[in-house]
């Protein structure tokens, strides 16, 4: 037998073991890592011990960024800083529409930046822009998909892309110079979309809205909220100007040193120990689904199914990948989440850089079509927590189609991206 049927074989064992499982119900990760062990067994290699441990912990600095910026947060929002942000906003520019609707969106895209989660985003400001949106006059629907879309956005918005840093790790290419090719594209699609689905809003009714958005404790200022992100800018800024005499923090120590000086200055005793359940509690889900995404990738590379897909996809004609990219990432990301991203984005970006596009560029655009797929069937895991923060209780589809309009914009500036990513390359100077 030869080594192509024999990897198209088990990878058709894995896919149909992985649906089984999905039709049964079994959860995301379980199905992830049902689909690994048959993938092992029909390859011949039993239940291989060694792999399975090191696909546990591939992504093991990706988790720890995950739980202690998620830790951070957490602890800025149990400080009253979330709550004191928004009420000083919606306070000094409740009627001036269009600033609003811009601070809106860095609020609601600075968690989910910093986390690389767009959980986050949905679960630390959702609720509170959420308000905000329903007393301007819009629709359930129209504030949940704004909510999505946005969060989504911030997942790929540097400085945490997760689809940017699996696909460079499986290629070995540094995370490096994505700053600017990914904040440009998501900062836009984020003011596209609350500016498309936003447009009919009506002032605001100031009284109304603050009663229902929680007053901060006594003492919280912009003095208290500023100081963890000066202090987070002032590391990562440093490791980068002065890189052989500032020692390399990472960002996992960075994220864990903010959350500790959110804890000193806050102006209410905050429970450490409780909130640090919490925020293990609130990304199990992630850090699960991490494990054995890292599981599946190393037995597919172990069984020789990983370099079938990627010889698959490099020898395709590359005007047919990317005219499809807006069909094949969101589903990929729908079906296997974050794995999709070292399962299609590595050889993605192989076959991109053989041709002469630029790698990191190209990437960012990858990665601002991936997240649009957390709204679609069988997960839909951000898609309906959003709907269910926001409180919307029509249909799913009905969601769906609001969200259409500018997830096809989204789409096609991610796709633009990709088509001109060798003239977009000044880009990756920061």
């Amino acid at each position: 037998m030869s080594q192509t049927l024999s990897a198209t074989i088990i990878l058709a064992v894995m896919v149909a073991v992985y649906i089984l499982a999905k039709i049964f119900r079994v959860s995301t990760e379980l199905s992830l890592f049902l689909a690994a062990l048959a993938g092992a067994l029909a390859g011949g290699e039993g239940l291989p011990a060694r792999h399975l441990a090191e696909g546990a912990i591939t992504y093991l600095d990706i988790c720890l960024i995950f739980l202690t910026a998620t830790l951070f947060m957490n602890l800025l929002k149990e400080a009253g800083g979330i709550a004191f942000a928004v009420r000083a906003i919606l306070k000094r520019f409740h009627r001036r529409k269009y600033i609003l609707f811009i601070l809106l969106v860095f609020l609601l895209l600075i968690p989910g930046a910093l986390t690389g989660a767009g959980s986050v985003s949905v679960l630390i400001t959702g609720s509170l822009v959420a308000i905000v949106l329903r007393y301007m006059g819009l629709s359930d629907l129209k504030v949940a998909a704004i909510i999505f879309i946005i969060a989504g956005l911030s997942a790929a918005a540097p400085p945490v892309s997760l689809w940017a840093m699996l696909t460079a790790a499986g290629v070995n290419m540094p995370y490096v110079g994505f700053f600017l090719p990914l904040l440009i594209p998501c900062v836009l699609g984020a003011l596209i979309t609350i500016f498309i689905l936003g447009h009919r809003a009506s002032p605001i009714n100031l009284e109304k809205a603050l009663t229902e958005i929680p007053a901060p404790p006594e003492g919280m200022n912009w003095w208290r909220l500023s100081l963890p992100f000066g202090i987070f800018m002032a590391l990562i800024a440093a490791g980068r100007l002065f890189p052989f005499h500032f020692p390399i923090l990472g960002l996992p120590l960075i994220f864990a040193i903010t959350a500790g000086i959110t804890l000193l200055i806050s102006p209410v005793r905050l429970n450490l120990w409780a909130i640090s359940l919490r925020t293990t509690e609130q990304l199990l889900p992630l850090v699960g689904t991490l494990t054995c995404v890292g599981i599946l990738v190393q037995i597919m590379t172990l069984t020789g199914v990983r370099g079938l897909i990627s010889v698959s996809v490099v020898t395709l004609p590359v005007a047919l990948v990317i005219a499809s990219l807006f069909l094949t990432l969101p589903f990929s990301e729908a079906v296997l989440m974050w794995g999709a991203a070292p399962v299609l984005g590595v050889p993605l970006i192989l076959l991109f850089n053989t041709r002469g596009l630029d790698p990191i560029v190209a990437l960012a655009g990858l990665s601002l079509i991936w997240p649009l797929g957390d709204a679609l069937p069988p997960t839909a895991i951000i898609g309906r927590l959003t709907m269910e923060v926001v409180g919307a209780r029509e249909r799913y589809q009905k969601f769906l189609l609001t969200c259409a309009v500018p997830a096809v914009i989204i789409a096609v500036l991610g796709t633009l991206m990709v088509v001109f990513s060798k003239k977009l390359s000044f880009l990756t100077i920061f």
